[in-house]
């Protein structure tokens, strides 16, 4: 079982329980996610962070009930409030989905409508769940655009999505996602595609609208370093599976999977020291799963066991827990990278 027996459900805004999803191609079936378990604690923002093609948007799909063919969600469950969303109709799905759930999509002008303005698209939300009329969802989309820091409210209303930048789409993008004060946010790739300063305000701002809603959220991203600045709690993906969870400072500064060391290793690296780490090998192909650990063939700490059983996710430390049977040298402080990750978030 993913919760500890120090952790109370009642502080669990979100709690996913081993969710599989497939896709079915021409060339077999791919597991995307393969009995996937993450907790969402109330009021904090947890990374899921992990390479291209390790799971994450498609579990920030599977919340939101996003998943079209040739995907299906084979088994799990999904549980906001206590409520599985998997057994919801589409119907109750549209109504939670804007309203309860919200998500920001990884590009934010191919997200937002081309053939209508910025004031027809947050109407649409407004009165679907808020029953605004015109002059009440108009007002309300004023504030909100104030709020996330566009300059002329009034005058951005009546833009369409190719006359503003990637960056102002993306403060729309923010403005409706919490125009409803949902209680759950999910952003997928919020600072993609965005120069460094507008990245730097997105987040400020980010953390700013999650702290004043008072909603939990959940980014997803392979930034390593959005995720530091951002993120109270720290989810490791890789090929379909949750690999490590725990506060980020504890993943950052004493993280117990091979994967995650090597995963901080690659990306700050170049930052303490002359050379660049790299993880050798390649990911397992997601059709013909190899039998035990998913990160066996890659990792320099492995075993014969390793090979043979797929690892339980063990809780090691408070609220800290790894999928790996050598998570315990790790945690005595055995470095097999040769890599230091002490203070990198302090």
């Amino acid at each position: 079982m993913f919760l500890t027996q120090r952790e109370d459900r009642k502080d669990m805004l979100l709690r996913i329980e081993d969710l599989h999803v497939t896709f079915e191609t021409f060339h077999g079936i791919v597991h995307a996610l393969s009995g996937v378990n993450l907790n969402l604690h109330e009021g904090k923002i947890t990374g899921l962070v992990g390479e291209t093609g390790s799971g994450k948007s498609v579990t920030a799909k599977s919340i939101m009930g996003l998943i079209a063919k040739p995907g299906k969600i084979i088994s799990g469950k999904i549980f906001l409030d206590n409520e599985d969303l998997l057994i919801k109709s589409e119907a109750k799905m549209q109504d939670i989905r804007g309203k309860i759930i919200s998500m920001i999509f990884q590009n934010p002008r191919s997200a937002l409508n081309p053939l209508f303005n910025v004031e027809d698209q947050m109407f649409f939300i407004l009165k679907r769940h808020q029953k605004l009329n015109k002059r009440a969802s108009r007002k309300k989309a004023i504030d909100l655009l104030d709020s996330v820091g566009i300059a002329d409210p009034e005058r951005r209303l009546k833009n369409y999505p190719f006359e503003m930048s990637t960056g102002m789409c993306q403060r729309i993008m923010i403005a409706m996602a919490l125009s409803c004060q949902p209680k759950l946010l999910i952003a997928d790739e919020p600072t993609t595609g965005l120069d460094v300063t507008i990245q730097a305000q997105i987040l400020e701002l980010f953390n700013q609208m999650v702290s004043d809603f008072g909603s939990t959220a959940m980014i997803v991203t392979h930034d390593l370093g959005v995720v530091a600045e951002t993120c109270d709690y720290t989810a490791v993906m890789y090929a379909s599976q949750i690999v490590e969870f725990g506060p980020t400072k504890n993943i950052f500064n004493r993280p117990l999977h091979p994967y995650t060391r090597g995963l901080l290793a690659s990306s700050f690296s170049s930052e303490i020291s002359e050379s660049f780490y790299y993880i050798p090998g390649r990911v397992p192909n997601l059709i013909n799963f190899p039998s035990g650990c998913q990160f066996a063939e890659r990792c320099e700490a492995s075993s014969q066991i390793c090979f043979e059983k797929n690892p339980p996710m063990e809780n090691l430390y408070e609220n800290h827990q790894v999928k790996c049977f050598a998570a315990s040298s790790f945690s005595k402080g055995k470095d097999w990278t040769n890599y230091k990750t002490d203070s990198l978030i302090n």
